[in-house]
């Protein structure tokens, strides 16, 4: 008989983290609060990338996004010429959508200034966050976007931004910790923040 002592037992996990790269991807970022602003601008482009298409396929691109988006620096990347944009839009490591790509380089622009008016991009987040919410039990009861997100959605709209309906601006209000949609039987433990 083989003992178990000093076995770890099994992390449970949200049902979505199914593969090794998710896996790493829901222990270590999602739903942890994140407030530095080149992190939280990789994050508004990537959810902008992922809008018709699965989180696992910008993963996959992820590093090679970083490579292309100068390291999500928004200040590098508002400056970025449709030559560069071209260049871009024939690399197959990124989701190449002219439309998405270019909002990329706009959203920089509008970031920018979301910074100097509030002082940092995540200050000026952090007022969307809610009050509290329970955190689910089921993936069914996670919603695809809530009052805060159409909020911050309209706002960001009025702002200039593209590529930030309801739906995108919940998904990132989740990968940065906004809100917490760790099932209660994840082991993850409350990481959200306000």
């Amino acid at each position: 008989m083989q003992s178990t002592r000093g076995t770890m037992p099994e992390k449970k996990r949200c049902p979505w983290a199914n593969t090794p790269e998710m896996v790493a991807y829901h222990d270590n970022e999602w739903g942890r609060p994140h407030h530095d602003d080149r992190a939280l601008f990789e994050f508004l482009v990537l959810e902008g990338a992922q809008a018709g298409l699965s989180w696992a396929t910008i993963l996959h691109k992820r590093e090679r996004y970083r490579a292309l988006f100068d390291g999500f620096d928004p200040a590098r990347v508002a400056r970025f010429t449709p030559a560069r944009i071209e260049r871009m839009l024939r690399d197959p490591g990124i989701v190449r959508n002219r439309a998405k790509v270019e909002s990329a380089v706009s959203n920089a622009r509008a970031f920018l200034r979301v910074q100097r008016e509030f002082g940092s991009f995540d200050r000026y987040l952090r007022q969307f966050a809610p009050r509290e919410k329970k955190r689910p039990r089921t993936h069914a009861q996670i919603p695809a976007t809530s009052a805060q997100a159409e909020a911050l959605s309209k706002d960001l709209r009025a702002r200039g931004f593209r590529f930030v309906g309801p739906t995108i601006c919940y998904a990132f209000m989740q990968a940065v910790g906004i809100v917490d949609d760790h099932l209660v039987s994840c082991s993850a433990t409350k990481r959200a923040s306000r």
